[in-house]
């Protein structure tokens, strides 16, 4: 049921196109979407029933915002950057960079042939993308050996080794007619573009030519180039009968869950495909819509000439927006194409609901497990810190986090302590979470970041008041804090919860799929701390040793540090290894003296 604001803010919805962006309670924007009508759409969350995902979003919201659009187009485009901006938890996202390599011909006096995974608009001719690097790199090199262009820096005053080998037109030493460039440019747009056969009949007279004046090391090259024609361009089936780049996109709808397959259609055979599985909140069409916008407004991205969609979608609102041609099949092989993308998209969705029903209880089911215990709301991120020291030398924090049960790696995050740990002192743990728990999340609200819906500390009471006093009375946050406890055999144990002068230990079942993610949150960020810790103790000993030595100051450490790392590397290393750095050699050999005794010591 919505709440007396909500209602208010209801009644005084437009019936106009736009977009709206929905806030959980820390006013944090968790969904956004759009809509010809937003009266009509924004009231269908609050006065209709919902499952799955939509359900679980509508719990969450605790207030709205909407922005008013003049046309359907201009909310598509609002909704996209609206996304990009707030990477809301709901929506589909996708990451800026497609990380796709493709095929470049330089556009200057003296063009090169290359390989890279970033398009500008710059004059060049690209071409991809390509399943792999490796795949680019090999049709790279077939086109430097039967369609040379410029292979060196150019202008030498003299042959290069690659004229000599003729996979350079000779830009190295004359001038090479513009002409001449712009012929085997065309022969190579051909060849990348599919049509092979004019290269491998000139490659087959050639090597005749070659044989027949007994050149047979020279007919033993064009054979092979044939045979890489044959092997890795005639054996993928020709599913095309032109050669315009086209991209198909179709999908399988079913639980709240949508199934998108992208088949790339380049030099007339099927060069990739890309499947994403993604629960939904809004009509599939609609979010195949937003995904198709998105996935061609990342960056280093090359366009087809066309675009193949289901019917239903929106074709003329994606083609204004893309600028690009955007059409539903009637027949033949490009509608057998769409029909066989909707069927893998099927195949994709079975698959992933057969792995679902065995995960489940183990990620999110057991992370809300924890939350229950707690008696606070359910939320989607866990982040839990531990800190590491040796008698109060080289002191570190480590943080992890845990989304909807699953570990997110990538958002794991390391601290170098500043302040000085005491072993003997009890308070110095609180003094070290203070100092990360203020570092973390003044942070994340200078970048607006979301915030956690739980932190755990791996320790007791010190650990759990200290972080409380930071968010409450320093930052004005109220994120539930939760202390992580171990029993006498250093086994996890269960959570400390509750007000400050009342914190009582939260019993969770021991075998529940709770306990178990409890646990290796516990174990993982004592791993990840441990780890981050040895090695910057190791780093910081090396440091020591080296301080030790007459003649060795800061510019100097920093040099071996970087080139050797260790102390056994140091000591393994030459006095020419050593002097190579820049080293004097007087001083070369101080460390080289000093670490060997060091050694027999």
């Amino acid at each position: 049921m919505a709440s007396e604001h909500i209602e208010h803010k209801l009644a005084l919805l437009p019936g106009l196109p736009g977009c709206y962006m929905m806030k959980d309670v820390n006013g944090h924007i968790i969904y956004v979407g759009k809509a010809k009508n937003l009266k009509n759409r924004v009231r269908s969350y609050f006065k209709s029933s919902h499952t799955g995902k939509t359900e679980k979003l509508v719990s969450e919201i605790r207030d709205f915002e909407t922005i008013i659009t003049s046309t359907d187009k201009e909310a598509f485009l609002l909704e996209i950057t609206l996304i990009q901006k707030h990477q809301p938890y709901y929506n589909i996202r996708l990451k800026q960079g497609t990380g796709y390599p493709y095929i470049k011909i330089t556009n200057e006096r003296d063009p090169v042939i290359m390989i890279t995974g970033k398009i500008a608009k710059d004059g060049a001719y690209y071409f991809g993308p390509y399943p792999n690097v490796y795949a680019a790199e090999e049709t790279v090199r077939f086109i430097q050996k039967v369609y040379p262009l410029r292979r060196c820096q150019g202008h030498l005053g003299r042959p290069c080794l690659y004229y000599h080998m003729g996979q350079c037109l000779g830009a190295c030493f004359k001038e090479v007619p513009e002409e001449v460039y712009a012929a085997q440019i065309e022969k190579i747009k051909r060849f990348l573009n599919g049509n092979v056969t004019s290269v491998k009949r000139e490659l087959s007279e050639k090597m005749q030519t070659a044989a027949a004046a007994m050149q047979y090391e020279r007919a033993g090259e064009l054979r092979d180039q044939i045979r890489y024609i044959e092997q890795t361009v005639e054996r993928q089936k020709i599913i095309s009968n032109d050669h315009t780049p086209r991209d198909i996109f179709n999908f399988y709808y079913d639980k709240g869950y949508i199934s998108i397959q992208v088949f790339f259609i380049r030099q007339a055979k099927l060069m990739k495909r890309e499947k994403r599985v993604l629960p939904i909140i809004n009509d599939p069409v609609e979010a195949l819509t937003t995904f198709i916008l998105q996935f061609y407004n990342r960056k280093n991205n090359l366009p087809p000439k066309e675009i193949l969609v289901p019917a239903n979608l929106e074709a003329e609102t994606i083609e204004t927006v893309l600028n690009i041609p955007t059409r539903t099949p009637q027949r033949g092989e490009k509608r057998a194409l769409l029909a066989l993308a909707k069927k893998n998209a099927k195949l994709v969705l079975d698959e992933k609901f057969r792995l679902m029903e065995l995960d489940e209880s183990k990620t999110s089911g057991a992370q809300d497990e924890i939350f229950k215990a707690l008696g606070i709301p359910s939320g989607h991120t866990i982040e839990a810190f531990d800190h590491s020291h040796i008698m109060g030398q080289d002191p570190v924090s480590a943080m992890v986090v845990f989304q909807d049960g699953r570990p997110a790696k990538k958002l794991y995050r390391k601290y170098k302590l500043k302040g000085e740990v005491e072993h003997q002192n009890g308070a110095d743990e609180a003094s070290n979470t203070r100092e990360v728990i203020r570092r973390r999340y003044s942070r994340l609200l200078k970048e607006h970041a979301a915030l956690p819906a739980l932190i755990l500390m791996d320790g007791g009471q010190i650990e759990l008041l200290a972080a409380r006093d930071v968010l409450e009375n320093e930052l004005d946050l109220h994120i539930p804090v939760a202390g992580m406890v171990k029993n006498d055999k250093h086994k996890t144990a269960g959570l400390l919860f509750g007000p400050d002068d009342a914190i009582y230990e939260v019993a969770l079942d021991h075998k529940s799929q709770g306990f178990y993610l409890l646990q290796r949150i516990q174990d993982e960020v004592h791993r990840f701390v441990i780890t981050f810790h040895r090695r910057t103790h190791a780093k910081n000993s090396l440091s020591s040793q080296l301080e030790s030595i007459k003649g060795v100051g800061p510019k100097t450490r920093t040099k071996l540090l970087k080139e050797f790392g260790s102390l056994s590397k140091i000591k393994e290393a030459s006095l020419e290894d050593i002097q190579a750095l820049g080293i004097p050699k007087n001083i070369a050999q101080m460390i080289k003296v000093s670490l060997t005794n060091t050694t027999k010591v």
